[in-house]
């Protein structure tokens, strides 16, 4: 099977796509997959790191807010559109995945124009403005979940799959990834994404001399790519001592082995990433962004709130005190984290690669595409 893979901008839209062509590629011996992106995106990384080739095209997404700019990058969607329909004539899929971001557009326009079927996955409850425009171009939409289905126009295309969730994520054992990273003590993973997120830099930059005078636990903290420095230099300003419980990194690359050896993660609320906080059990702290369509990353916190699977810090409420308070809460606490994994164990969705994948065989068909 061949697969043009779109899907850029943040880990949270390039990862599930990483996800589904290595499972696709564990399945079927002559799998070939191509993806789509840009030179801004994380994907420039994550899918060479991956194995996989990559093509760029120049898109951005629509400003909201200075509408004037729109005119730009409507030429820009248009002629992207232009150059996915040749590298998809050039590569010839059997079908197309698209996994959200702004790349997703023109992809599946383009998939529509040469006659291969496609499909785009909506991570979300609510779905974004590329799922929307792209509902009418694809062969079907994967959603998340049932909800969804109440905000798509094409309902008939709509099925719940769920979030794929990496297959690493899911074979992570918390005792191996614990000695292979020389855990001794309650361990805190901190990220606020791919990118970063300055608000939670500073508050955990503002929180860790207490990590560091405690002693009482472990603490990797990953900055983002674009916010390392600036975080490395606010601690040298400040003389801060990490000592040997605490890490600062600007990029984490075994996240699998991280979030398996965690006693307790502390991240934003994206789709993906809750979705493998539950998949793994792993007790949380949420800090949803506020800066995101619909407030859906609230609306997962939520939801993980009600069912007593994690803590929500929303940023009006976030500073160092309360960051602190609650970590030191949940990692001290066992029978209360023990409580917590065993709910979030009833909201895991696990089987979303295999469906997804069902979807591809079904579009690759003999004759599908005709």
């Amino acid at each position: 099977m061949r697969v043009i893979f779109a899907g850029g901008g943040t880990g949270g839209h390039i990862n599930p796509a990483i996800s589904i062509a290595d499972y696709a590629a564990s399945r079927d011996d002559n799998f070939e997959a191509l993806f789509i992106g840009t030179e801004s995106g994380m994907e420039k990384k994550l899918v060479p790191k991956a194995g996989y080739k990559l093509e760029f095209i120049d898109i951005e997404g629509f400003d909201r807010k200075h509408l004037l700019k729109n005119f730009s990058v409507a030429a820009k969607l248009l002629k992207a559109r232009r150059d996915c329909v040749r590298i998809i004539k050039e590569f010839k899929p059997d079908c197309v995945v698209c996994t959200g971001g702004y790349v997703s557009g023109p992809v599946a326009m383009a998939a529509k124009k040469a006659g291969v079927k496609s499909l785009i996955h909506e991570q979300n409850v609510y779905p974004g403005l590329t799922v929307n425009g792209a509902q009418r171009y694809v062969t079907y939409l994967a959603l998340s979940f049932e909800e969804t289905i109440n905000h798509i126009k094409h309902k008939e295309k709509c099925v719940v799959t769920g979030n794929p969730v990496r297959a690493e994520i899911l074979c992570a054992d918390h005792a191996a990834s614990r000695e292979k990273l020389g855990i001794k003590k309650p361990f805190a993973l901190i990220f606020g994404g791919s990118l970063g997120a300055d608000r939670i830099n500073d508050t955990v930059t503002d929180m860790l001399p207490r990590i560091v005078e405690d002693g009482k636990i472990e603490l990797l903290f990953g900055t983002g790519d674009r916010n390392y420095d600036k975080v490395m230099n606010a601690i040298r300003e400040r003389n801060i001592d990490l000592g040997k419980n605490v890490k600062v990194v600007p990029y984490i690359d075994n996240m699998a082995e991280c979030m398996a050896a965690a006693d307790l993660v502390v991240s934003r609320a994206g789709a993906i990433t809750v979705s493998e906080i539950a998949a793994l059990g792993k007790p949380s702290i949420l800090i949803p962004s506020p800066n995101v369509v619909r407030n859906h990353q609230e609306q997962n916190a939520r939801e993980f709130e009600r069912a007593h699977a994690a803590e929500v810090i929303t940023e009006d409420e976030l500073n160092a005190d309360v960051l602190y308070e609650k970590i030191t809460a949940v990692t001290g606490d066992v029978e209360r984290g023990r409580a917590m994994s065993e709910n979030l164990k009833r909201l895991a969705k696990t089987d979303a690669l295999p469906k997804l994948y069902d979807l591809m065989i079904k579009m690759s068909e003999k004759g599908e595409n005709k």
